[in-house]
C-alpha cells in the first residue's frame, strides 16, 4: 500500500515539474510593463499598462491592467490556446472574442474582435534574451479610422 501511495506521489510530483518546465520554456510567460520610450506612436497607447501571462492547462491566460490616456483603468483577461485557436474573454475590455495563432516559439498573433469583426490585430514577438517583447498593433478606432503601432514591454 505504501508503494501505491509513493509511486502516486512520484507521479503527481513529475506532473507538476513537467508544467513547471513548459511554462518556463515559454518565453511569453511572465509579468510585462510597457515601455512608452521604446514604443513608436506613444500617444496610442496608454499612460501605463502591465501584462501577466501564464499557461494553464495548454491555455494561455492574459490579464491587462493599467490606465489609459484619459486617466480610466484598463482591466481586460482571455485566454487563449497556446497552440493557437479560438479563446474567450474572461472578463473586461471592449471586445467579446478572441483568438490566438502561434507562429513560431517566440511569436505569436492574437486577433480581438467584436460583434464577429475583427478590430484590434496584435503581433507578439520575445527578443531571444527574452528580456523584451514587442507587439506590433493594426486596427480599428470607433470612428471607422486604422491605425498601427508598435508598443515594446519589459519583461519584469
Amino acid at each position: 500500500m505504501k508503494l501505491v501511495a509513493v509511486f502516486a506521489a512520484a507521479v503527481v510530483i513529475a506532473a507538476v515539474a513537467t508544467g513547471i518546465l513548459l511554462a518556463q520554456s515559454n518565453p511569453f510567460v511572465g509579468t510585462w510593463k510597457l515601455n512608452l520610450a521604446k514604443s513608436k506612436d506613444p500617444g496610442a497607447f496608454p499612460k501605463e499598462e502591465t501584462v501577466s501571462v501564464k499557461v494553464v492547462g495548454g491555455q494561455r491566460q492574459v490579464t491587462i491592467r493599467g490606465t489609459s490616456m484619459n486617466g480610466l483603468p484598463i482591466s481586460f483577461q482571455y485566454e487563449v490556446p497556446d497552440k493557437g485557436g479560438l479563446g474567450k474573454v474572461l472578463g473586461g475590455g471592449p471586445y467579446d472574442a478572441v483568438a490566438g495563432k502561434r507562429i513560431d516559439d517566440n511569436t505569436r498573433e492574437v486577433s480581438y474582435m467584436m460583434r464577429g469583426k475583427g478590430v484590434l490585430l496584435l503581433r507578439s514577438a520575445v527578443s531571444k534574451d527574452g528580456n523584451t517583447m514587442s507587439l506590433t498593433v493594426e486596427g480599428t478606432d470607433d470612428r471607422g479610422k486604422t491605425f498601427t503601432g508598435l508598443a515594446v514591454f519589459d519583461k519584469q
